[in-house]
């Protein structure tokens, strides 16, 4: 099965196909994907590709032979890096003090259409639909029961990354088959939700159920996660608001069998995939080995980017240094401007009264400054202790350098503040909500909330998901990501914080597609 043998990273040379920086449907190198040709095709082995690519960056492990061509491989080609870098970098969340070619931009909030790393977020997005499409193209006419499931597989994440299309880029290319001879469609954005929303009900009833699969395998809990995450956001996709419909599936989340962890720091270590308290939790893992299955994406890059000689031990030799706290993150757990300096995140913990306040603020001969007076210097800002690659039974990584850790990608806890907000936005009771923010609060051994307003939620939301890639989302949602309605440390390029104009609401399509599909219209502004 696939959560095996990505562990063990099987080589799929035949599959070697690359998404370049033109039209990404159409100036795919083909020939050994193309129908016209006599490749036979391995079913199990595109499936499990398929899987791949959510952790996995090419066909040589952690470099070489890249998916997406004319980009870094390990920095702007992960799925999950790229996710974090566009959701959490621009936000009151985390800051990054690396200079690469256009990060900088993306914390003062002025990117263009020649991102490069936007390039690369988008062409990775662009790569796994076509590699589905090549998936349900060469298996429609099956029907086996195996089939069926595979093929239910991989149109969620065909849909899973059609949404990140939606949610970034608003009107992306579309198309359900593998173009050879033709540049794809632009599809609007309200008609990509309609038909995500129409896929993901479709394939449910072919999934397994929830907990009922392999630890990995996208189970109808995952389905229901990401149509929660789609309602709860539609009036920003679609001008409706669709509360009733986010409260449903973020019930059907908490009623699914799945479960909230006891040890909250448990979901980011090394031995999540075999820990049943903390795997209880997380629905979608994205699976990393340190031994088989390697990426510079992933839970690789949480955790290096994190960390740096002097903090508390990690569980890997890699510590890069690049991403912090901003202070409006940190304050969110020290709201009166009491967080303690030079202590250790288990330190830290404790003066917060809360399980999720992982920051290092470092040591009387190396400290942490809580102010960001510069942001490329990484040591102003408290460190992210959350993500590391120690075990919790306190065994070794398999691995010194390369991470054991899976990412918790979809995990129940959204679920509940899922269903806090849109019951107070849905008028609904005011008590269910509180309930279910304090539900998370009670795990995380934090005082319990007497009442709660959607900017008590928000703010809840950052404490649970800082550094999980969902930022950006909440703040567009909420109004707050652009305008001078809230502001934190450095957004917009400013210290104090500055308004920002709405166009930066969505991403810009890359002009090196623009540039060959002449199909596509930019977003307003750009």
């Amino acid at each position: 099965m696939i959560f095996h043998r990505l562990k063990s990273l099987i080589p799929v040379a035949a599959l070697a196909i690359t998404c370049g920086l033109g039209s990404c449907m159409n100036d795919l190198d083909l020939s050994p994907i193309n129908p016209q040709t006599n490749t036979t095709f391995s079913q199990d082995e595109v499936y499990n590709k398929i899987y791949a690519t959510l952790s996995l960056t090419g066909q040589q492990g952690a470099a070489g032979s890249g998916d997406v061509a004319g980009v870094d491989e390990g920095s702007n080609s992960p799925f999950y890096r790229m996710i974090l870098t566009f959701y959490e970098y621009p936000t009151d969340e985390v800051i990054c003090s690396w200079t690469d070619a256009g990060i900088p931009d993306l914390f003062q909030m002025n990117w263009g259409a020649s991102n490069v790393p936007m390039t690369g977020f988008y062409s990775r997005l662009m790569f796994d639909v076509t590699l589905c499409n090549h998936f349900l193209e060469q298996t429609a006419e099956a029907s086996d029961e195996k089939t069926v499931r595979q093929r239910a597989e991989v149109r969620f994440i065909r849909a899973l990354n059609y949404y990140y299309l939606m949610d970034a880029f608003g009107n992306p290319p579309f198309t359900e088959t593998v173009l050879l001879d033709e540049n794809p469609p632009q599809i609007q954005r309200a008609d990509l939700f309609d038909y995500l929303e129409s896929e993901l009900t479709a394939i449910e009833g072919d999934l397994v159920a929830p907990r009922a699969g392999e630890f990995g395998q996208v189970d109808q809990a995952s389905v229901w996660m990401l149509l929660s995450r789609m309602y709860l956001n539609a009036e920003v996709y679609t001008g409706t608001p669709r509360w009733s419909d986010a409260i449903t599936y973020s019930q059907r989340v908490m009623d699914s069998g799945y479960g909230l962890a006891t040890n909250y720091a448990e979901l980011f270590m090394a031995d999540n995939d075999d820990n049943e308290d903390a795997m209880q939790e997380i629905i979608l893992p994205l699976r990393l080995d340190g031994q088989n299955a390697r990426s510079y994406g992933a839970a690789q890059f949480a955790i290096a980017a994190t960390h740096t000689a002097g903090m508390t031990s990690w569980g890997t030799t890699e510590g890069w240094g690049g991403v912090r706290a901003r202070q409006a993150l940190v304050e969110k757990f020290f709201p009166d401007g009491d967080a303690p300096l030079t202590v250790n995140e288990t330190q830290m913990v404790e003066a917060a009264g809360d399980d999720r306040a992982l920051f290092f603020s470092g040591t009387s001969d190396d400290a942490r400054t809580l102010e960001i007076a510069d942001p490329y210097t990484f040591k102003q800002g408290f460190s992210i202790a959350k993500w590391t690659n120690v075990r919790s039974d306190g065994q070794p990584a398999s691995d010194a350098t390369w991470v054991d850790t899976d990412c918790p990608f979809f995990r129940t806890a959204e679920a509940y503040l899922t269903f806090a907000e849109a019951t107070l936005r849905n008028g609904g009771s005011q008590n269910d909500a509180l309930e279910a923010v304090n539900t998370l609060r009670r795990r995380a051994h934090a005082e319990e909330l007497s009442s709660v307003t959607l900017d008590q939620i928000l703010d809840e939301k950052a404490r649970e998901f800082y550094f999980e890639g969902q930022r950006r989302t909440d703040l567009v949602r909420y109004g707050y990501f652009t305008g001078s309605g809230y502001l934190w440390d450095w957004k917009g390029g400013v210290q104090n914080g500055t308004f920002v104009n709405s166009t930066y609401n969505l991403f810009p399509i890359p002009s090196s597609d623009l540039n060959v599909n002449s199909n596509l219209v930019q977003n307003d502004g750009y």
